[in-house]
């Protein structure tokens, strides 16, 4: 089952190199938490603030990808974690069917912010996320 979720908090660590995205549940007290890289956080943090880039980045980039062979974004789903290493999936419809490609839940993240569609977690990995927190 998945859970909807809500980007909730983007911690920028200026002292390390990890960076780290709140996440919590939308109808719910729930949440886990991930650490990115300072390219993956500043990318997620430009969707957020709705800035604007003189070219495209690499998320606008996947956007434009997929709206250029008719498909659509519908969502994106962080499944599981495995080896302290999280996975997702961008939910793409295109002729009618829902294709799922891997991607790392940053990239992931960044692109459901830019095209403003649902973030959905596995409800098994936000218990197993939760618990650790």
């Amino acid at each position: 089952m998945a859970v909807l979720m809500e980007l909730r908090r983007i911690v920028i660590n200026e002292l390390q190199e990890g960076h780290t995205l709140l996440l919590k549940e939308v109808d719910g007290q729930r949440f886990f938490s991930m650490v990115v890289g300072l390219f993956e956080v500043r990318s997620i943090g430009f969707r957020v603030h709705k800035e604007q880039t003189p070219r495209p980045l690499t998320h606008d980039l996947i956007s434009n990808v997929i709206d250029a062979l008719g498909g659509e974004l519908r969502d994106i789903l962080i499944s599981e974690m495995r080896e302290q290493t999280y996975f997702a999936k961008l939910r793409i419809r295109k002729d009618g069917e829902i294709i799922e490609v891997d991607s790392r839940p940053s990239d992931a993240i960044a692109l459901a912010v830019a095209c403003e569609v649902p973030i959905y977690a596995s409800e098994d990995l936000i218990d197993n996320a939760s618990a650790g927190e």
